[in-house]
């Protein structure tokens, strides 16, 4: 059996010469790891993102039914005098005769030529849907899941009777500045 003792005079017989490397010119930096992906959340934003673009099921609404909204931060006080009336209408749009498609198209053109005009008070005109193959006021119920995305909408309301009614939306537009 060898020992310890006995190892050492061979290791270095054994080493004789042997020198110590250079040292490397470069470090090699560890790869970053990837960063985690959400998974869920981005499959929530995605279900949420579906769900605000889903047309919206125009058989739920009755002709009759009233409709508004304030946007969030908007007093309730607001949306008072705007049913009441108390607003100037400055401008009005008839979607008599327009499809889903015409009507989407000229909502976005209106209430963008009002907001480059700073107009505020507007009056859509939906119609209540009597003349509908449907019996039913189709561009009623997406009228108003256009505007509530809006973000120039602060509020919106069916009109007083004299204006259209149920027919007709009272809408207060965001200043432009």
């Amino acid at each position: 059996m060898v020992t310890s003792d006995d190892d050492d005079p061979l290791f270095r017989v054994a080493m004789n010469g042997v020198r110590r490397a250079p040292p490397p010119q470069h470090v090699g930096l560890p790869l970053p790891r990837p960063l985690p992906l959400p998974r869920q959340s981005q499959a929530d934003a995605l279900q949420v993102m579906q769900e605000l673009l889903a047309e919206p099921d125009y058989e739920l609404l009755e002709s009759g039914d009233t409709l508004q909204y304030r946007a969030p931060g908007v007093q309730e006080g607001v949306l008072r005098r705007l049913r009441r009336g108390h607003y100037r209408m400055q401008k009005e749009l008839d979607l008599h005769g327009h499809n889903r498609a015409q009507a989407r198209e000229a909502v976005t053109e209106f209430l963008a030529w009002c907001r480059d005009r700073d107009l505020r008070g507007v009056r859509i005109i939906h119609g209540k849907g009597n003349g509908s193959p449907n019996s039913g006021p189709v561009l009623k119920t997406y009228l108003d899941g256009w505007l509530r995305k809006r973000k120039d909408v602060l509020a919106f309301c069916s009109a007083r009777p004299v204006d259209g009614g149920t027919g007709a939306v009272y809408v207060l537009l965001r200043g432009a500045g």
